[in-house]
């Protein structure tokens, strides 16, 4: 069973969680900038947390295949209010998304309890930031940057060269004095993978246990759901909730997902299937 510690707060991961998606970008893949407007943003996240979600995870910059990078202060003006405002309110986890170590900073100083980093605290100072903030880690695979990471990507074994990815990044961590027990592995579904990679990735997700932390997966309406189906980024709820429930049932836990309250039934029907001599 894995515990989450940051500050006072612990999270016991023994059954999935929930984490919703609060993108403060206008150029967001799937939400299209909708909540980039300060006001809009507080009531989604208010809306997702009604609906269970554990956590909320903030993100100010687009990490979609082509996107333009975001300046330090540009970032700290979309999420810094966003992230005091769900600490004010609100009994919840809160997720910081960034590579950027002047950002992480201010995020935890602002209520943010864990950093999920796409880049895997591979940027300038981020893996010093991370250890002296004390707080969980989520590092993610990718396969180059955001603006080329969908040119071609190649792989001898995905699976095994996410591992060795994995074998370095939390090498790296434990020697930058961040605590095993405070990283989480995210294998980056969509981030420098084809269509085939990203369902040999899902079909065998379960040999990442192998490293004994918590596994979080970002499947919410990817283009490895609308390839696969041929829908439009507002038409991939059914597949998304499929990879929601292939990847529990491969030991995934914690869920990072735009649709929260579709997320936790399905998550429901699978604890009762499983548990059905207790309900």
């Amino acid at each position: 069973m894995y515990q989450l510690k940051s500050g006072s707060k612990f999270l016991n991961l023994e059954n999935p969680i929930v984490m919703g998606i609060v993108n403060v970008t206008p150029d967001s893949f799937s939400d299209g900038g909708q909540f980039s407007l300060f006001q809009h943003a507080c009531e989604h996240a208010d809306q997702m947390v009604a609906h269970g979600a554990v956590f909320i995870d903030i993100g100010g910059e687009s990490t979609r295949p082509g996107a333009a990078e975001v300046s330090i202060d540009e970032e700290l003006n979309r999420v810094i209010p966003l992230i005091e405002y769900v600490a004010e309110n609100h009994d919840v986890w809160i997720s910081i998304d960034t590579s950027k170590p002047d950002v992480m900073k201010a995020a935890v100083n602002a209520g943010a309890n864990l950093i999920n980093d796409v880049r895997a605290l591979q940027e300038l100072g981020a893996l010093e930031m991370a250890a002296k903030l004390d707080v969980p880690v989520c590092i993610m695979h990718m396969q180059g940057q955001p603006c080329s990471m969908q040119a071609s990507p190649e792989y001898s074994d995905v699976v095994a060269d996410v591992q060795m990815f994995f074998k370095a990044r939390i090498h790296a961590c434990l020697n930058a004095g961040i605590k095993r027990e405070n990283i989480i592995l995210d294998p980056g579904f969509g981030f420098g993978k084809t269509l085939s990679h990203n369902y040999e990735l899902l079909n065998r997700l379960n040999e990442f246990q192998i490293f004994d932390l918590p596994i979080l997966i970002g499947l919410s309406r990817k283009s490895m759901m609308g390839d696969l189906l041929h829908r439009g980024v507002s038409e991939r709820l059914a597949g998304s909730l499929a990879g929601v429930l292939l990847a529990a049932q491969r030991g995934a836990n914690i869920f990072r997902v735009h649709d929260v309250c579709q997320t936790l039934d399905v998550l429901k029907v699978m604890a009762a299937t499983d548990h059905y001599q207790n309900i």
